[in-house]
């Protein structure tokens, strides 16, 4: 029986496998050295146990269900004054680093997992890596390059400033409950983008637009921001589009307006 009931309305599903979750741990690379790792949803600490072991990190845990937070404070007094208790989603990076940098790991709750990416990428100047466990779905749709049938806006906004990798698959029989379906481990590596060659608010509605009609043209998502002009790659459905044609397509949606 595990020690922590999971909670449905959180989409909790425990990893019980401690080698999966020693593979999880090391794929970190501390790129741009940062020091304060952040675990989101560290449960029973399956994860948490190995990540403590790093000399590399000083951890911190970010846990919304009061009922793991009660057993990490039982089990890991290491993490004394190091609990966040409440919701990541809501939580100012900026303060709880003081502006430094901050690498983000975690087995992520499947019901908030793309409201953490989009997080991650309204933080991207704080977090210059980030890995750890989604739906297989959302890891294959962040980490697929245009052209494929998973690609998105989320696949758009992320690559444009991370280097994106699917390291391995993990099946449903490891979890307590087990999910319905698979999970994916990903790395997130930021490179060497500070910032892109357009309007960054206006690429960000572009790719909405873009992506509302993906299996439309590109003309038909876009036509009531380019004043009825056109562009070569109107004609292009948005999965098929690399990062600099959408800053292409921006820059051009910019001009005329």
């Amino acid at each position: 029986m595990h020690p922590v009931r999971a909670k449905k309305h959180l989409g909790q599903h425990f990893l019980n496998d401690a080698g999966i979750a020693r593979d999880i741990a090391e794929c970190l690379t501390d790129h741009g050295g940062y020091k304060r790792l952040l675990e989101i949803g560290p449960g029973t600490g399956v994860l948490t146990q190995h990540l403590l072991t790093d000399e590399r990190f000083d951890l911190y845990v970010s846990e919304i269900d009061t009922e793991s937070v009660d057993y990490l404070k039982k089990h890991y007094t290491q993490l004394d004054g190091k609990i966040l208790e409440g919701d990541f989603l809501h939580m100012d990076l900026e303060a709880f680093t003081g502006g430094q940098p901050m690498g983000i790991i975690g087995n992520f709750p499947y019901n908030i997992s793309s409201q953490i990416l989009f997080k991650v990428y309204d933080n991207k100047h704080l977090i210059p890596e980030c890995a750890g466990m989604f739906q297989k779905e959302v890891a294959k749709r962040i980490a697929s390059p245009p052209g494929s049938k998973e690609y998105g806006i989320l696949s758009v906004l992320l690559q444009a400033y991370y280097d994106i990798e699917y390291l391995f698959t993990v099946p449903p029989t490891v979890f307590i409950p087990p999910p319905k379906v698979d999970s994916g481990v990903i790395r997130l590596v930021r490179n060497n983008v500070e910032r892109l060659d357009c309007d960054e608010k206006l690429f960000k509605t572009v790719i909405k637009l873009a992506f509302n009609q993906r299996r439309k043209m590109l003309r038909n998502g876009l036509s009531s921001l380019a004043k009825g002009r056109e562009h070569r790659l109107f004609t292009q459905r948005a999965e098929q589009l690399s990062v600099a044609e959408f800053v292409e397509i921006t820059n051009f949606i910019q001009e005329v307006q």
